[in-house]
Protein backbone atom coordinates (compact mmCIF):
# COMPACT_ATOMS: atom_id res chain seq x y z
CA UNK A 1 0.00 0.00 0.00
CA UNK A 2 1.34 3.12 -0.60
CA UNK A 3 1.16 5.99 1.39
CA UNK A 4 -1.37 8.59 -0.49
CA UNK A 5 -3.25 5.05 -0.24
CA UNK A 6 -2.80 4.56 3.48
CA UNK A 7 -3.89 8.47 3.73
CA UNK A 8 -6.90 7.69 2.03
CA UNK A 9 -8.22 4.68 4.38
CA UNK A 10 -7.13 7.18 7.75
CA UNK A 11 -9.30 9.74 6.24
CA UNK A 12 -12.35 7.36 5.67
CA UNK A 13 -11.43 5.79 9.06
CA UNK A 14 -11.63 8.95 10.82
CA UNK A 15 -14.92 10.39 8.70
CA UNK A 16 -16.49 7.10 10.30
CA UNK A 17 -15.84 8.10 13.84
CA UNK A 18 -17.19 11.17 13.42
CA UNK A 19 -20.03 9.69 11.96
CA UNK A 20 -20.14 7.83 15.12
CA UNK A 21 -19.39 10.40 17.68
CA UNK A 22 -22.62 12.29 15.66
CA UNK A 23 -24.72 9.46 15.87
CA UNK A 24 -23.85 8.75 19.88
CA UNK A 25 -24.52 12.53 21.08
CA UNK A 26 -27.43 12.52 19.66
CA UNK A 27 -28.41 9.21 21.05
CA UNK A 28 -29.67 9.31 24.87
CA UNK A 29 -28.57 5.68 25.75
CA UNK A 30 -24.42 6.83 24.86
CA UNK A 31 -22.59 7.59 27.71
CA UNK A 32 -20.39 10.51 27.81
CA UNK A 33 -17.11 7.95 28.71
CA UNK A 34 -17.90 6.28 25.02
CA UNK A 35 -18.56 9.57 23.05
CA UNK A 36 -14.92 10.52 25.07
CA UNK A 37 -13.30 6.93 23.20
CA UNK A 38 -14.64 7.71 20.36
CA UNK A 39 -13.36 11.34 19.86
CA UNK A 40 -9.53 10.11 21.20
CA UNK A 41 -9.35 7.56 18.53
CA UNK A 42 -10.85 10.28 16.23
CA UNK A 43 -8.17 12.43 17.25
CA UNK A 44 -5.28 9.99 17.03
CA UNK A 45 -6.22 9.18 13.34
CA UNK A 46 -6.46 13.19 13.10
CA UNK A 47 -2.71 13.16 14.25
CA UNK A 48 -1.62 10.01 12.12
CA UNK A 49 -2.92 11.66 8.80
CA UNK A 50 -1.47 15.27 9.54
CA UNK A 51 1.60 13.82 10.18
CA UNK A 52 1.71 11.23 6.84
CA UNK A 53 0.43 13.99 4.69
CA UNK A 54 3.48 16.63 6.25
CA UNK A 55 5.59 14.00 5.06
Amino acid sequence: MNLSSHVQELRKKHQKLSDQVEAAQRSPATDDLAITELKKKKLHLKQQIERLASN
